[in-house]
C-alpha cells in the first residue's frame, strides 16, 4: 500500500494575494488542510489553510506564499499526506491507491495485468490497466469492476463491449475470421 496519499493538485491561482486553487481529492474537499501540512513533488512540506471554495475547486493559502507570481508558480504542483494522517478506511472502501499493482482479471479469472493507475480527469475515475502488449483504460464504475478485493490483491473486470462486438471479445472474433478465411484460399 501507498505510504502517501494525493489528496490535491494545485489548478491555478486566484487573485493577486498568493491563494491557489486546488482540486481537492478528500472526501469533503475542505478537508483538504486537516490532515496537517502536506508534500508536494519535490518533497517539500507545505503548510496550507482553506479559505473557501468556488467552482469545484479548494481556495487555499500556502504559508510563505506572498502572490499571486509564487502561486501561479505552483499550478501542477501535486499535495500528499502520510497515510497514517488519514482516517482507515470503513469495511467496504478503500483508497483509490490502494488498486495500483493489483492483478486485474475477467470474471472467469482470466488474467488481463495490472492495475498501472486510477485517474479522474473530471468525469470519474478511469481505471489504468497495463496487459501483455496494450494498456488500456476503461470506467471505474461497479458495472466494469464489479469486485475489488484487496486481501486477494485482485480486481475483477467486465470490459464493456465495444461497437460491433456484441460478445465483448473481438480478438477472439478477429482470430475466428482470419482461420474462416484462410480456411476459404
Amino acid at each position: 500500500m501507498a505510504e502517501r496519499l494525493l489528496v490535491g493538485v494545485v489548478v491555478g491561482a486566484q487573485g493577486l494575494g498568493g491563494v491557489v486553487r486546488v482540486k481537492s481529492f478528500t472526501a469533503n474537499p475542505a478537508d483538504l488542510a486537516a490532515y496537517g501540512p502536506v508534500v508536494d513533488d519535490a518533497g517539500r512540506s507545505l503548510t496550507l489553510s482553506v479559505t473557501g471554495e468556488t467552482r469545484g475547486v479548494v481556495l487555499a493559502r500556502i504559508e510563505g506564499v506572498k502572490d499571486r507570481t509564487q502561486a501561479e508558480a505552483l499550478k501542477g504542483a501535486r499535495f500528499y499526506v502520510s497515510r497514517d494522517a488519514l482516517p482507515a478506511p470503513a469495511e467496504d472502501e478503500f483508497y483509490l491507491a490502494d488498486l495500483v499493482g493489483l492483478a486485474a482479471e475477467r470474471e472467469d479469472g482470466t488474467a488481463l495485468g495490472r492495475v498501472k493507475a486510477v485517474h479522474d480527469f473530471g468525469a470519474g475515475e478511469v481505471i489504468e490497466l497495463e496487459g501483455p502488449g496494450a494498456t488500456v483504460m476503461l470506467p471505474f464504475t461497479r458495472a466494469v469492476v464489479p469486485v475489488v478485493d484487496l486481501a486477494g490483491k485482485r480486481v475483477v473486470v467486465v470490459p464493456p463491449s465495444v461497437i460491433g462486438d456484441e460478445d465483448g471479445d473481438t480478438e477472439e472474433r478477429a482470430h475466428q475470421d482470419a482461420e474462416a478465411e484462410h480456411a476459404r484460399h
